[in-house]
């Protein structure tokens, strides 16, 4: 795994950001942050980003190798925010 070294800092700054910026607006509007993340109880959601998880890591292994798989991780946690709606 030493090629997914920057990967990972990369989608680790992400992540941050998006921990952030969740946990900003939870001190201007309390409730905002579950709200925000309820759609990680859905199945539905939950089937979409595991599908587009594994669909982006296995053709990005097969171009990249394993510095693909932390990125697709990530599509997954964002395609899980965006199928959730609010």
């Amino acid at each position: 795994m030493e090629d997914a070294g920057p990967a990972l800092l990369g989608t680790a700054v992400v992540v941050a950001l998006l921990i952030i910026r969740t946990a900003v607006r939870e001190m201007r509007e309390p409730g905002s942050a579950r709200r925000e993340w309820s759609a990680l109880r859905q199945r539905r959601v939950l089937a979409t980003a595991a599908a587009t998880a594994v669909v982006l890591g296995a053709v990005g292994w097969a171009y990249s190798g394993p510095a693909a798989v932390p990125w697709a991780v990530l599509a997954g946690l964002l395609a899980t925010r965006i199928s959730g709606g609010r």
